[in-house]
């Protein structure tokens, strides 16, 4: 008992001289820090253990640091990334048809198809693409009387509208297209002078068909397109004219570590702000620099693949199970648009929206404000539909019906187009318009102004005229295009059906 006491004496003076030992070396001026300023020696985290010495990390910790922020703006580069390298895989790809940039302008003169790749195009008039780069200096573009259509930078930013809805305003005109930081002679009069901020721009517009003359409006525009350099002014070249209808070739950029090489050489090609300087400063982190090589090792080549595939599954989730309920048309459909109120810059007041952004230009090609916010009687209105109403994914073995209410509030005409859900390009079949519109001669309209169309692997009897073709085995999705939509579309008072599985 007394040697148990003596212990308990001789312990509590050891720690009372191990106390005033410990008070004797302490800072004089202590901040007595919160615990959540504070770094513990070892952290849990769901990407492993990270360790530190009084705050200073081991190597292991610094790797996994770094390999998880690599991994973290190898996505965002993706994200972000995605105009540069659509605009240069839809030239790349005109390109290797034999549209070459300044010189050459591809027309679809019997239409698109399934065999061209590309984002979400329309089948049902005839359409141009050009593509220029002005670091060859500036060049001209003549545009012919009546079309539509804009003109996008190497970011995909809308630079200026061509024809009806462009300075010219449908009456046809030439435009100069200077370089950025131009400061070279410019003609005094008779173009319409635009600035761009990049050298690489994408040129592409709608040419209108009468009385079901294509051939007679095919060669009216090509009687009068032009695309030349400034500098051959008072001789201009010959336009080469190319028809792109039913061509094999690619203009979607990659869902592969080779995004990553698309974005490198628009970097390269492009004046070194051709983005703001946090962009510029994201694509630098993962080793895209202007005026440098992009030679990644083997570490970061890996982790770049895992971005590039987890920044894709991102861009598909916000199209398939959209997490901004924004998106959503109608609270009672399935109808999406990227348009949120109308904002084809994406903004929603001070808010970028960032994932309704990714949605857009993973989905589809070139913008225009009159794609976003067109007034009543002009323009296009479009809806998206990956769902039926059910809320299941469209499936190419089943059949569905839809109902377009009426009367069809648009000035000109509607259309359906069926899309892959593997390209987003046109969906593979038999039809070649992969699709259906108002202005077929086969199309059977309802008695009171409404339209029902049939989506399915085989036509149902007797709507042969209103069946849209789908593949079994194949995921689907559509675009419902109003040319021209009216009042009711716009207050939502008018809206289309869902997709009803047919049994």
């Amino acid at each position: 008992m007394v040697r148990a006491g003596l212990k308990l004496l001789a312990t509590a003076a050891l720690m009372s001289m191990a106390a005033a030992s410990a008070m004797a070396d302490a800072p004089k001026f202590q901040a007595n820090p919160p615990p959540s300023i504070l770094t513990p020696d070892k952290v849990e985290t769901s990407v492993g253990t990270l360790h530190f010495k009084d705050g200073a990390p081991d190597d292991k910790t610094v790797q996994l640091a770094l390999d998880q922020l690599l991994l973290g703006r190898g996505i965002e580069s993706f994200m972000k990334g995605m105009p540069a390298t659509s605009v240069w895989a839809i030239c790349n790809g005109l390109d290797s048809a034999g549209v070459k940039e300044n010189q050459g302008i591809g027309i679809t003169e019997d239409l698109m198809d399934a065999r061209t790749l590309f984002l979400t195009p329309n089948t049902t008039t005839p359409y141009v693409f050009s593509c220029l780069n002005l670091n060859a200096g500036p060049m001209v573009v003549e545009v012919p009387p009546g079309v539509l259509g804009p003109v996008d930078d190497a970011y995909f930013r809308w630079v200026t509208d061509l024809g009806l809805t462009g300075p010219d305003q449908g009456r046809g005109g030439r435009y100069l297209f200077l370089p950025p930081g131009y400061e070279g002679p410019v003609p005094p009069f008779g173009f319409h002078v635009v600035k761009p901020r990049t050298n690489r721009l994408v040129m592409f517009y709608r040419i209108f068909v009468k009385d079901g003359d294509l051939k007679g409006a095919v060669d009216a525009a090509k009687a009068t397109a032009k695309v030349y350099p400034l500098a051959d002014f008072a001789k201009p070249p010959a336009t080469t004219f190319v028809n792109t209808s039913g061509q094999q070739f690619n203009t979607i950029s990659g869902n592969t570590f080779e995004f990553f090489s698309e974005l490198d050489k628009v970097v390269q090609n492009e004046p070194a702000d051709f983005v703001e300087p946090e962009t510029v400063g994201l694509f630098s982190a993962i080793g895209i620099r202007k005026g440098q090589p992009f030679n990644p090792d083997d570490r970061t080549t890996k982790i770049l693949t895992d971005a590039v595939a987890l920044g894709n599954a991102a861009a598909r989730s916000f199209l398939w199970v959209p997490s901004d309920k924004r998106v959503f048309i109608y609270p009672d459909r399935q109808w999406i648009t990227p348009f949120v109120g109308g904002s084809y810059l994406f903004m929603d007041g001070a808010e970028l929206m960032l994932n309704v952004r990714s949605t857009f230009f993973y989905y589809a090609t070139g913008i225009t404000p009159a794609m976003a916010d067109a007034k009543p009687g002009t323009g296009s209105a479009y809806a998206a539909a990956f769902r039926d109403k059910d809320g299941n994914y469209l499936d190419g073995s089943k059949t569905y019906k839809i109902t377009l209410p009426g009367p069809i509030p648009m000035n000109n005409f509607w259309s359906f187009t069926v899309y892959s859900n593997q390209t987003r390009s046109l969906l593979e079949t038999d039809q070649k318009l992969a699709g259906v519109d108002s202005t077929s001669k086969d199309l059977k309209m309802n008695d009171d102004g409404s339209a029902t169309v049939w989506f399915g692997p085989t036509p149902p009897k007797g709507h042969e005229g209103n069946w849209v073709q789908t593949m079994p085995g194949k995921g689907w999705n559509t675009l419902l295009r109003l040319y021209g939509p009216l009042e009711p579309w716009f207050d939502k008072s008018w809206k289309p059906g869902d997709f009803e599985l047919v049994p």
